[in-house]
């Protein structure tokens, strides 16, 4: 590997690092990033997970010193998630390149309509205004405020809707990952009533559990370039912080349109289109 490769590594995982920050969707950008430096599909899909899981642990560690930490419902939707996973990513080894790249290309497509929309936010707020009625409602009855807004008590029937699904979200993981964040927000929205940093921190967690599941797939299949992986993680990192200034400073509208401009670029290319004007 050249010293050039690994700037662009580091240098992508450093945008990806950004745009994770300020909005999500890093993946759409290191992933096929991968693909085109002439790493197999599988490969550059197993190396991307080493970023991923860095991420997600520096994540974790965050919220458990903030005090959002909930294993005990990490592990109950971590399990389904974990069979999920491993599913995922044998399917992921054993696709050919051109269709996991063309599937790439529309997933990409799909992620960026979900990250402009945002309907976990719609979601979220519409979850939250049902809550300040209810509570209102409370504290006109009998002057209690207390409830399951914040949803920490769930019921048979939630948990088990969860399970369920969490199943279908570790086998997305494990396939690709890329925008998996928006599916977990929008789900744990609908079906608990978490404040976003809650549902945020349990998102780190559960995704940190499958993912591990579906890098081990990864590595004993021989799929993961460890250089690249920790040197996009490296950028990764970086990027972060400058994510958070970028934030600060409302500079995240100039790194959405750039994320608009680089996906519809990038899977055009993934898809072939380009050769129909060579």
């Amino acid at each position: 590997m050249t010293a050039t490769q690994v700037l662009l590594i580091f240098s992508t995982g450093l945008v990806a690092g950004i745009l994770n920050t300020v909005g999500g969707g890093g993946s759409l950008l290191s992933l096929p990033v991968l693909i085109f430096m002439g790493l197999p599909s599988a490969v550059a899909n197993g190396t991307n997970r080493v970023a991923l899981m860095v991420q997600n642990i520096v994540a974790i560690s965050y919220f458990r010193h903030k005090g959002y930490f909930y294993p005990k419902l990490s592990v109950i939707l971590g399990i389904p998630a974990i069979l999920g996973s491993v599913a995922g990513a044998h399917f992921a080894i054993t696709l050919s390149d051109e269709m996991f790249n063309k599937t790439l290309a529309v997933i990409m497509l799909t992620v960026l309509v979900l990250i402009l929309w945002r309907p976990e936010q719609k979601l979220l707020k519409k979850k939250q205004d049902n809550i300040d009625i209810q509570q209102h409602e409370m504290e006109t009855d009998n002057g209690n405020t207390e409830g399951k807004g914040e949803g920490e008590n769930f019921s048979p029937m939630q948990l088990t809707l969860a399970a369920i699904t969490f199943f279908g979200v570790g086998f997305y993981g494990g396939f690709i990952q890329a925008g998996v964040g928006f599916i977990i927000i929008a789900t744990l929205t609908l079906i608990t009533g978490m404040s976003l940093v809650k549902i945020n921190s349990l998102k780190v967690l559960v995704v940190a559990i499958y993912m591990l599941s579906s890098l081990l797939i990864f590595i004993f299949s021989g799929k993961v370039d460890w250089i690249l992986g920790f040197t996009l993680a490296a950028g990764n990192a970086v990027g972060a912080y400058l994510g958070s200034a970028f934030a600060v400073s409302k500079g995240d509208k100039y790194i959405r349109v750039f994320l608009i401009v680089t996906v519809i670029i990038m899977s055009g290319k993934l898809l072939g289109i380009h050769k129909l004007f060579g």
